[in-house]
């Protein structure tokens, strides 16, 4: 037998690898001249434009979820050769009635609310990633090639129906971006961040794995939807096999309804898997990572990792715990809700304590894992759909914030919070948009996109029955306001004018000086102005590092994030409709 495959199905992740590919040729044949940095990165963004391109017409396409990998039909009688296939339990005589194939790739309202996400995220890093390769300092062949495969794997990801795919899926998204995160060379910070990923991740996948075999080894089947049945039914419904059956298939009932007989191994399962995404998500206790991680990755990474990567996370864990492990609910149901309320609060206690901007986002990223696990940890179906719905607005705001921590230090040589006073003052433009992706994320008005995400996660506690969670939520939402409206205050306050204190030759008064003049430069507030080093360019009184028009392509991320956030902050019945109800289709 031969599986049929529907092209049109798996076509977005298929165009991102073929234009992977194409990117790596043209990298490895062309020869070395400025105009490829830029050819590459033209290349890149068209192919995930067209990946969009095809998502959003296989959803406004009429008609069922898109399904292909399926299991042949001459397959589906003998469960020997189709782990997967289900025989209803019989309760009384019935018509024969014909299996449905189980199918390992689904295109349904989930995966392409994801997959959309991925690729709108991918779009504005891929633009941060030009600015970020204008230094020269980084192979920009080998960068791009990465990124498309980590959006290959996102896309892929969502439409997973068995425990295989799911799990090569989430590592073809894990792998490229510890190479993508050491990538610049000779940074030590850099190779450090990429080696404590690479062990994180390491350790999450060993005991995901561990917990998805014996999944596999309890119920038989890889098939998530197969694996609700089973535990639901029992392993009669399973094999098809009934207790006079003898021979091979009593042993291999045996063997399955010894996992029956045993609970336990169950309830391991589900522990171990929630584990391992949950180091996929840096939920706590498994957040440790994330502040180094972030610090030391190329800033586009760190957008990576707080948003495609993230939602990448969410998505499997969201598959497991509702399609395969929803008659399970009493297990997960208490640990997700734990799990939240330990992850939002620590995750705003830290970011309450830095000092660094990117360091800042990490930690608040962590918070906001906690808000969209927060609907999770209730018994309620819907409740999924508040966690979808956080996500996306939760994107837009992040990805902006993160366009403009990218833009900023080339122009102020730091990523300190005190390198941001002012600059609403110094450029209007990047501080309101600084400002507004802050405020969004801390839920205040203007920011009606945050304000909404946060009421739609509210809805759905209060109403599921989630009071005490609804409680921790709104204490860490308080919280919260803290670092974000600090950080604005920054932005909006104006630099303090010291007299100027000129520096010649290698001579220091008082054995230092302040700011960082250099012959004949001054410095005031830590901000340069005057002469520059030599090869920097002043532009509008702010240093920047010579890297020519880099800044170009991070405005127009600035600008997609930002006008996404507007729209939802306007209509934010916009991400509403986006998440419909019965979002995930069975296999």
């Amino acid at each position: 037998m031969i599986q049929s495959i529907d092209y049109y199905a798996v076509a977005p992740p298929l165009v991102l690898a073929l234009t992977a590919g194409l990117v790596l040729l043209l990298d490895a044949f062309l020869p070395r001249r400025p105009y490829v940095r830029t050819a590459l990165g033209a290349v890149t963004l068209a192919g995930v434009i067209g990946a969009l391109a095809v998502v959003i017409s296989q959803a406004v396409r009429a008609g069922d979820p898109l399904r292909t990998f399926c299991v042949p039909e001459g397959l589906l009688g003998s469960p020997q050769a189709a782990i997967g296939a289900i025989v209803p339990p019989v309760t009384e005589p019935t018509a024969p009635t014909a299996a449905v194939a189980p199918c390992s790739f689904v295109v349904d309202d989930f995966t392409l609310v994801f997959a959309g996400l991925a690729l709108f995220a991918g779009i504005v890093v891929v633009l941060l990633s030009a600015t970020e390769l204008s230094s020269g300092d980084i192979p920009v062949g080998e960068w791009y090639f990465l990124l498309l495969c980590t959006l290959a794997g996102a896309v892929a990801l969502p439409a997973s129906r068995d425990l295989i795919m799911l799990v090569v899926a989430l590592e073809l998204v894990s792998l490229p971006v510890f190479a993508l995160t050491a990538l610049r060379r000779y940074d030590g910070r850099s190779s450090e961040a990429a080696v404590k990923l690479f062990l994180v991740s390491v350790v999450s996948t060993a005991v995901m794995l561990f917990g998805v075999s014996l999944l596999y080894g309890t119920t038989g089947t890889v098939y998530l939807d197969r694996i609700a049945h089973v535990l639901r039914q029992g392993v009669s419904a399973a094999t098809g096999l009934g207790p006079g059956s003898g021979g091979a298939g009593t042993a291999y009932e045996s063997s399955l309804r010894i996992g029956y007989d045993l609970p336990a191994v169950v309830t391991v399962a589900v522990v171990l898997v929630i584990a391992g995404f949950a180091f996929k998500i840096a939920a706590v206790p498994f957040h440790a990572w994330a502040g180094d991680v972030y610090q030391g990755a190329p800033i586009p990474v760190a957008a990576l990792l707080s948003v495609v990567s993230k939602a990448t996370g969410f998505a499997g864990l969201i598959l497991v715990l509702v399609v395969a492990l929803g008659g399970q609910g009493a297990t997960w149901v208490p640990l997700i809700a734990i799990l939240a309320a330990l992850t939002m609060t620590v995750g705003n206690l830290l970011a309450m304590r830095q000092r660094h901007a990117v360091r800042l986002l990490a930690w608040s990223s962590v918070a906001q894992s906690g808000y969209i696990l927060a609907p999770l940890g209730i018994r309620n179906d819907e409740a999924m759909n508040a966690s979808v719905a956080y996500l996306v607005f939760y994107a837009a705001m992040n990805l902006g914030a993160f366009a403009v921590v990218t833009l900023v230090p080339r122009r102020s040589g730091g990523g300190e919070l005190d390198d941001y006073r002012g600059l609403a003052l110094q450029r209007p433009a990047a501080g309101l948009a600084l400002a507004f992706f802050l405020i969004c994320l801390a839920g205040l008005p203007p920011g009606l996109a945050g304000l909404f995400a946060k009421i739609v996660v509210f809805r759905e506690l209060l109403g599921g029955g989630g009071g005490w969670l609804a409680v921790v939520m709104a204490v860490n939402t308080v919280v919260g306001l803290y670092y974000y409206v600090a950080w604005v205050v920054r932005i909006f306050t104006p630099v303090p004018v010291l007299t100027p204190v000129s520096v010649t030759g290698s001579a220091m008064t008082g054995g230092g000086a302040t700011g960082s003049a250099v012959a004949g430069g001054t410095a005031t507030g830590g901000v340069m102005t005057g002469s520059a080093v030599a090869g920097d360019v002043v532009v509008g009184g702010v240093r920047t590092d010579g890297r020519g028009a880099g800044w170009i392509p991070a405005t127009a991320a600035i600008a997609v994030a930002a006008i996404v956030a507007i729209a939802f902050s306007v209509a934010p019945q916009l991400v509403l409709d986006l998440v419909p109800s019965g979002l995930i289709a069975v296999g």
